[in-house]
């Protein structure tokens, strides 16, 4: 827009601009990971191969530091670090703990069991055995991050719990080590990247291999999550934080503004995006932006995420408002609207929302309770948050009485038979009395 300060594109429904933009934020979960995944591959069969040592080695030469002296720490003094902190952070730290868990804890299940004429059925529900958490070091450090993988994977009960993380080693990683300690983590992997993902999933001499890998990181480790799949569990392979702020003629673009810079500060390749109903609104909001990039702190980054995947997208009614922010299957939504509750009935596909002015996405970050680790790039069509089921593993139960047998094993037999596996059908005509094979 002329004579803005910053790059925050406006597209009216029914232009060329509109759809471009639209198609463009279709195809966000597209991940390409090309620029980076031979890098990777090496790192993968370079750590299966020497383990610990090449561990080291890589994260010496990607992340400038020196080899720690332990790659692991189950002693990491977490309590200490806690009554370290500022009386403050510390307090906020146990909040946002005591919510989290408190939230995750109505997530327990505890399976199924039930008998039907001489059949038993059911599910039974354990705790994985060991999980990683891996936590970014790099331009930020985020103890919410430890607490919002690490809790739900403890109300799981899971016993054995890695936090995987580059220490800084100079007195600062005292929020990470209290974060650990609350979020109930056992041991801390003090390494960062691909590396880190390779030691978690295959193992090394030093690193036992986890059942699940969960956490965000760069392209580098989503890029590793992806392909160590299979040989463990993956939460999801997530690419850059977004927000979409759904915005009727009544919403205070001040606040507007405000929640879609919380998200554009994360990362340079954020995607920060508004749906309204007026060109009043968004012209509002662009202004909004440019007073509040003014006194950012991290405003570099935040410009570079408006002017490269920001934009406002203009549409004539609430409806299509709605219609468009389900195509696009956010990560987060804030609606900005009179009626929200109404509005997010509306929106099928949404990892998490934020219902009204009075509740910022800043909430659901660090103090709301529900975990902050969700899929991106429309993912969120078949994922949902990370939460307690996502740290379980299930077994059917199943136990036939002879009678029962008796009545299905015919049904059981035309069926094998009908796919051509006989030694099926056999498997269940040995055990029928008086049966035979035709």
């Amino acid at each position: 827009m002329p004579g803005e300060i910053h790059p925050f594109r406006v597209a009216r429904q029914g232009t060329s601009d509109f759809e471009s933009a639209l198609a463009t934020l279709h195809r966000r979960g597209e991940a390409d990971f090309s620029q980076v995944e031979a890098a990777v591959r090496e790192i993968l069969a370079s750590v299966r191969r020497e383990g610990d040592r090449a561990v080291l080695r890589f994260d010496e030469q990607f992340g400038g530091r020196r080899a720690p002296r332990r790659l692991v720490r189950q002693d990491y003094g977490g309590a200490d670090a806690l009554a370290r902190l500022a009386p403050e952070l510390r307090e906020a730290l146990v909040l946002a703990a005591d919510r989290i868990r408190a939230f995750h804890e109505r997530q327990r299940e505890h399976g199924f069991r039930f008998d039907a004429e001489g059949i038993s059925l059911g599910i039974r529900v354990r705790p994985m055995s060991r999980v990683g958490v891996y936590a970014p070091g790099g331009k930020a450090r985020y103890p919410s991050s430890v607490l919002m993988a690490g809790i739900p994977a403890h109300v799981a009960g899971v016993r054995d719990i890695a936090l995987a993380t580059p220490l800084a080693g100079d007195g600062s990683d005292d929020a990470i080590f209290a974060a650990a300690h609350l979020a109930g983590i056992t041991s801390i992997v003090d390494a960062g990247g691909a590396q880190a993902i390779a030691a978690l999933a295959y193992g090394t001499e030093s690193v036992p291999k986890v059942d699940k890998i969960v956490g965000p990181g760069n392209a580098y480790v989503a890029c590793a999550k992806r392909l160590v799949f299979g040989a463990v569990d993956v939460d999801c392979v997530a690419g850059p934080s977004e927000i979409l702020v759904l915005a009727d003629d009544e919403a205070d673009p001040r606040l507007v503004a405000a929640d879609l810079l919380s998200q554009a500060e994360h990362d340079e390749a954020a995607y920060a995006v508004l749906v309204c109903t007026s060109d009043l609104m968004a012209q509002a909001v662009s202004r909004e932006l440019a007073a509040q990039l003014e006194v950012l702190p991290r405003r570099a980054i935040a410009e570079i995420s408006l002017r490269v995947n920001g934009c406002a997208l203009v549409v004539e009614t609430v409806e299509e408002m709605t219609a468009v922010a389900d195509s696009i299957a956010p990560e987060h939504l804030s609606l900005h609207v009179t009626d929200p509750e109404a509005i997010f009935e509306r929106v099928r596909h949404v990892g998490a929302v934020f219902l009204g002015s009075s509740t910022p996405e800043a909430a659901g970050d660090y103090l709301a309770g529900p975990s902050h680790v969700l899929p991106t790039g429309s993912a969120v069509r078949f994922g949902g948050p990370l939460g307690v089921n996502d740290f379980l593993a299930r077994t059917s139960i199943i136990r036939y009485s002879k009678d029962a047998l008796d009545r299905q094993g015919k049904a059981i037999m035309i069926l094998a038979r009908l796919e051509g596996l006989e030694g099926h059908a056999r498997a269940v005509e040995v055990r029928l009395s008086g049966v035979r094979g035709g």
